[in-house]
């Protein structure tokens, strides 16, 4: 996997989220131009790709005409590597400015969309803090971690069709909920919750019956994008037995509008956490290149920071998740999102999501503003950033994925 360090020809400083090292990718749209189409993110500009890959790279123009990455993902690792060394050279070799001038465009006047057609959603429990937290306020005086917790990824198939991009209002949601007397009402989550997490987007497809070992996730994922995935704790409380989450978490996901290249986070790679109990020989990494990820993320509410976790915790990794999602032989598709769950650390300003935070409600988080929360009112805005360590210094940035709580709806 190539490492790039070069400095690129336009004004973008050297500790820039989105320089040369990063080149991420998007879908977008402006006032001038309302068609949806790929680009790449270069400091406060958006490189144009289709166009510009017409007059300078004509073998590789399909694979970004369109309205989304679809193409871009399904066409693979030579294609993928092909495209963003291309784009190096002429953002690195200022021979190349004059011509690729005009299909710069402000980020400022952009409209960002959901970049790839969702295929199947499924979302993991990946982080041994956040599971041994929640163990340990609903399973009291019990060992917190499930039995089969550190044997496998433990995870749920989602809703798809619910993904939405970035800076999509999040209605509450209504349900089922159980009271503390037992009685059982319908009405809005009191509860709303979010989980701050990291995305893998799947590009080329698997076949049936045939599972996806360790050392073929990069043949496969094509890169990684950050998550929140809403949960309405109460409705999910009383659903989730025996069969597991439904209601409480398919009303919303928001993914974040620029997908980061695996390629650009391989000076942020690093070990995983040891493991503490064996795995079977398809789970264990040992022998295998690490995909421990130090990407470290801070979550804002209403502005105000009030966690910052980090991957670099994460007791599975995105390898080991890929792997185990296809152990049964089940088959990818181009579009496929997993996430890891909600990332947590050691400390309390490491936690993910609310209900560790106000630890299921009973210590009410203090905001800088003098108002405090335990879940979400209607009209806070939630926005998650990330950033993870590049070469030479230099930052490679995942951008945000925000999303504001409406009221519910009523017929």
């Amino acid at each position: 996997m190539t490492t790039v360090s070069a400095a690129t020809w336009l004004d973008v400083p050297a500790d820039h989220p989105f320089g040369v090292a990063t080149l991420p990718y998007g879908v977008f749209s402006t006032a001038s131009d309302p068609g949806a189409r790929v680009g790449v993110a270069i400091g406060e500009m958006i490189l144009d790709l289709a166009p510009l890959l017409r007059s300078l790279a004509p073998s590789l123009a399909p694979a970004v005409t369109g309205p989304s990455l679809d193409t871009l993902l399904a066409a693979g690792p030579r294609t993928w590597a092909q495209l963003r060394a291309s784009v190096t050279t002429w953002l690195t070799d200022a021979t190349f400015s004059s011509r690729l001038s005009g299909y710069l465009v402000p980020a400022r006047d952009a409209v960002m969309h959901l970049p790839f057609t969702v295929a199947d959603y499924v979302d993991f429990y990946a982080s041994e803090q956040h599971a041994t937290n929640l163990g340990r306020m609903f399973r009291p005086g019990q060992d917190p971690l499930t039995p089969n917790w550190k044997h496998l990824p433990i995870g749920y198939h989602g809703r798809a069709g619910t993904v939405v991009g970035s800076g999509t209002d999040i209605v509450r949601p209504g349900g089922q909920r159980r009271g503390a007397d037992g009685t059982i009402t319908f009405g809005p989550s009191q509860r709303l919750d979010i989980e701050a997490e990291l995305g893998f987007v799947v590009g080329t497809p698997s076949r049936l019956g045939r599972p996806v070992g360790l050392t073929a996730f990069e043949d496969h994922v094509f890169g990684v994008c950050l998550v929140n995935d809403w949960s309405a704790r109460d409705i999910q409380a009383w659903e989730y037995v025996p069969l597991g989450p439904f209601l409480g978490k398919s009303f919303a996901t928001s993914v974040s509008p620029w997908v980061v290249p695996l390629a650009a986070l391989a000076p942020a790679r690093v070990s995983p956490p040891a493991r503490t109990v064996p795995l079977l020989p398809y789970l264990d990494d040992s022998g295998t290149p690490p995909w421990g990820l130090d990407v470290r993320l801070e979550v804002r509410l209403n502005g105000h920071v009030v966690s910052r976790p980090r991957f670099d915790g994460m007791y599975w990794t995105g390898a080991q998740m890929l792997a185990h999602l296809t152990a049964n032989g089940a088959s990818l598709r181009t579009g496929d999102l997993y996430a890891s769950g909600t990332i947590s650390g050691d400390s309390p300003d490491q936690r993910g999501s609310l209900i560790e935070l106000s630890w299921g409600g009973a210590e009410p988080l203090r905001l800088p503003d003098g108002t405090s929360r335990t879940f979400l009112e209607d009209g806070d805005e939630v926005v998650i950033s990330a950033r993870a360590p590049g070469a030479d210094g230099t930052v490679i940035g995942l951008g945000e994925v925000r999303g504001r709580i409406l009221p519910v709806r009523t017929r």
